[in-house]
């Protein structure tokens, strides 16, 4: 037998063994993850949170996981539904979508957060950015951020704006915001970004921030324009829409935060890497990324290890900002 044919028959088989050996591999993956998976949201039904926990668990549904539950635990910025997950059990069917401020920002800001972000929690992977927005009623006098400070400084008694997240970035950009212009902005918190939009539309609160995501039904319904978004460059989904780095107010640059899965601590690693692959097969599916596009937001799928080591990068980010303003929470 020729060299030639040798070759080529060590080749076939090791074929042969690589097909034989990938659907166990598969079926190892599969096996390792839970019957049923919960997916905690720590906000109401209807922003940007619980829409992109909703269009994930529908598409974890048409790749197999045949029982996927979205549960709204709303409360405290998101912090009863991420310590209720950090509590469960630690075998992947309890996992919180976690906006990154909770990582990045609240370990900062608040004094007993009753969490440790890096010691409670492991990082499965990253989804979303999430370009966030400040929007104001269909019927206020201001159409631009710039309009809207001016507003500001002539309201006697101060004005406010309305957060689904105290002590997230779009918090700290007002108190930075309100420490450049002078003014009295006042940071009001919700249980979540759908009763906030409807203040905002009703003129209750002037202003609102939160996820862009979160504000397009309102808007489409005309109830609620923008006034800016964040980050240094518009987005696809509003182009007409300029950032408010460009209008002049980079308090708000660094507001574009970030969606991700994670699992309590003791989760094991075979468990936690089926669950990674899971959702980062999810986010390669078009109809998924066509949804979350139209809702604002902007796929950004990584590794649970590329996501831990992005929320630790963004947590000394903000590190000297949070100093400089002296926020703290209770």
């Amino acid at each position: 037998m020729s060299m030639t044919s040798t070759l080529s028959r060590g080749i076939l088989l090791g074929l042969a063994c690589l097909a034989m050996a990938l659907p166990a591999h598969a079926a190892d993956k599969k096996a390792a993850l839970p019957e049923t998976l919960t997916l905690v949201v720590g906000y109401a039904p209807g922003g940007a949170a619980d829409t992109t926990a909703r269009i994930y668990a529908e598409q974890l549904r048409k790749d197999g996981i045949a029982n996927v539950i979205v549960e709204n635990r709303a409360g405290a910025s998101g912090r009863i539904g991420l310590n209720y997950v950090k509590d469960s059990k630690p075998d992947g069917g309890t996992v919180y979508l976690v906006p990154s401020p909770l990582l990045t920002i609240f370990p900062l800001t608040y004094k007993a957060p009753g969490y440790d972000a890096q010691k409670d929690l492991r990082a499965v992977a990253t989804l979303v950015d999430i370009p966030t927005a400040i929007v104001t009623g269909a019927s206020q006098p201001f159409n631009s951020m710039g309009e809207y400070v001016e507003w500001a400084k002539k309201a006697s008694s101060g004005t406010s704006l309305g957060v689904a997240t105290l002590g997230s970035s779009g918090h700290l950009g007002i108190l930075a915001l309100n420490e450049s212009q002078k003014l009295h902005i006042e940071p009001v918190a919700y249980r979540g970004a759908s009763p906030m939009l409807i203040d905002v539309a009703s003129g209750v609160v002037s202003i609102g921030w939160d996820a862009v995501a979160s504000m397009m039904p309102l808007y489409e319904a005309k109830r609620i324009k923008f006034l800016g978004v964040s980050g240094t460059k518009r987005l696809d989904a509003l182009p007409d829409v300029k950032t408010l780095a460009e209008q002049g107010f980079p308090e708000f640059k660094a507001a574009t935060s970030f969606y991700g899965i994670v699992a309590p601590a003791q989760t094991p690693d075979n468990v936690v890497a089926a669950l990674e692959e899971a959702f980062l097969q999810a986010s390669e599916a078009p109809e998924l990324r066509k949804q979350l596009a139209a809702k604002g937001l902007v796929m950004a799928p990584a590794k649970g290890a590329s996501m831990a080591q992005r929320a630790r990068d963004e947590l000394e980010f903000w590190r000297p900002i949070v100093q400089r303003t002296g926020i703290a929470m209770d």
